[in-house]
């Protein structure tokens, strides 16, 4: 169901709250590239700092400005799993395309939990679910055998993989045919040469045509084409993690005039070296 290249959305604000109209202004400018799916509210959108009436708020913003011009794909995960069933559901009735559910962080549940957390949410909540798998973020990683096994739940078609292993894609995808989508930018070519779809991708924020240029030349069967826009951009997408996620992808798109750059504490601004590095890399791919 999902393919293509989705971007993992930034969430702006401005004095501490949510700033509406950048946001809006930002979809339009995903819609206008080319980007070919929404992920407001995930790790990039800081919504570990969203509480949820704003999470709320961003997931109809987000279904109403872009009006099934292309999908939305809601963060509705938690570690705790009635929080995650009530956002799913919301973000079900809020007309959403789907659900990104990370895998449970802190608490790091067994195989077994992890199972019963995802099988429960799709259960109560009538909506394409899309797994997580970030065990740099939630400090547990999902076995593809556990994939594979909430696969054969219906409403359960893709997952988002991002634990930058080529071999935990190719072990998932031999297990079921589940639809595995990259989560990290460096690894969409890699991923997508075993049988990945698409990314859900940090550095479409800045750069969405590329991106999507990126996945539909491999689509399309234009292998060299595919691989030479990753060589491209590779070093700037990894760029996006010389400090945690999304401080960088944030303050780029502050020097591109696009956000105001704000950011939810705990999370601040760039230390000045490495503000200076992605400037740098920026300038170099003509941004600003």
């Amino acid at each position: 169901m999902f393919k293509g290249s989705y971007v993992a959305l930034v969430t702006p604000f401005k004095k501490g709250k949510i700033d509406d109209e950048t946001f809006r202004k930002l979809i339009e400018f995903h819609i206008e590239q080319g980007t070919e799916g929404l992920v407001p509210c995930g790790c990039t959108g800081e919504a570990a700092t969203l509480d949820t009436e704003e999470q709320k708020r961003l997931i109809e913003l987000a279904v109403e400005t872009c009006s099934g011009r292309i999908p939305v794909v809601a963060g509705t995960g938690s570690n705790s799993t009635k929080e995650a069933i009530d956002l799913t559901v919301f973000a079900a009735r809020a007309g959403c395309d789907g659900a990104l559910i990370i895998t449970p962080y802190y608490n790091k549940p067994t195989p077994e939990g992890q199972y019963r957390h995802y099988a429960e949410i799709a259960s109560k909540a009538d909506i394409p679910i899309m797994l997580y798998n970030v065990p740099g973020r939630t400090g547990i990683s999902m076995l593809p055998s556990t994939i594979a096994r909430l696969s054969k739940v219906d409403n359960i078609v893709a997952i988002k993989e991002a634990a930058g292993s080529v071999q935990q894609v190719v072990d998932i995808l031999s297990l079921c045919d589940i639809t595995v989508l990259s989560g990290d930018d460096s690894m969409t070519l890699p991923f997508m040469c075993v049988g990945a779809k698409g990314v859900v991708s940090v550095a479409a924020n800045i750069i969405p045509a590329k991106i999507r240029e990126l996945v539909q030349t491999f689509a399309n069967g234009d292998i060299e084409a595919s691989r030479k826009i990753h060589y491209e951009i590779v070093y700037l997408c990894e760029a996006m993690f010389i400090e945690t996620n999304p401080i960088p992808v944030k303050t780029a798109l502050s020097m591109m005039g696009m956000v105001d750059g704000e950011f939810r504490m705990p999370l601040c601004e760039m230390m000045s070296g490495n503000k200076a590095k992605l400037e740098e890399m920026i300038r170099k791919h003509g941004l600003i």
